[in-house]
């Protein structure tokens, strides 16, 4: 089943410089990036991301951090989106990590474990509502009705410039 999921890219993850690897990374496995933007939480929207901690010993700290320097905010759709991102991100516990995984490869602690992913459909819904408006949602078909458009608006303005023009196929699955 196609679904969509919340993932951020922590602080120490942004950085670090680790996005573009990140990002990389969940794209070659075949998910699309649908929404994203950078953004600097502040602690109202922080305390409301991680509610379901609130009053652990590790909240306010967690708060804290999340708070320090900006954050990759991004909706990622595919084939069982959830699942998937969770496996590819890995245990909380970076030290519990799978070698392979983001946190295994890149985490520190479990504070600082570079990247948050939506653990649910429930989550996932509410955590995309909190951090983007429907206006800046967009889906995969949109992505790709964009990208041939313009790679077919390249290759006219490139065969323009020759006396022969050529007929190209493109094929999205």
């Amino acid at each position: 089943m196609v679904e969509k999921t919340f993932v951020m890219i922590k602080p120490d993850g942004v950085t670090r410089g680790l996005s573009g690897e990140i990002i990389h990374r969940l794209e070659r496995k075949g998910l699309k990036i649908v929404s994203t933007k950078m953004i600097q939480l502040d602690e109202k929207l922080a305390k409301e991301h991680y509610k379901e901690h609130q009053g652990k010993e590790f909240f306010n700290s967690l708060v804290e951090f999340i708070t320090t320097s900006p954050s990759l905010a991004m909706v990622i759709e595919g084939e069982d989106a959830i699942s998937v991102v969770r496996t590819l991100v890995g245990a909380t516990n970076p030290k519990e990590a799978q070698p392979g995984t983001i946190r295994g490869d890149f985490g520190l602690k479990t504070q600082n474990n570079i990247v948050h992913a939506s653990d649910s459909q429930d989550s996932a819904k509410r955590e995309i509502s909190l951090f983007f408006d429907r206006s800046e949602e967009h889906t995969s078909e949109l992505q790709s009705h964009s990208f041939i458009s313009y790679a077919v608006f390249c290759l006219k303005k490139k065969n323009q410039k020759k006396s022969t023009q050529k007929l190209y196929f493109f094929s999205i699955s």
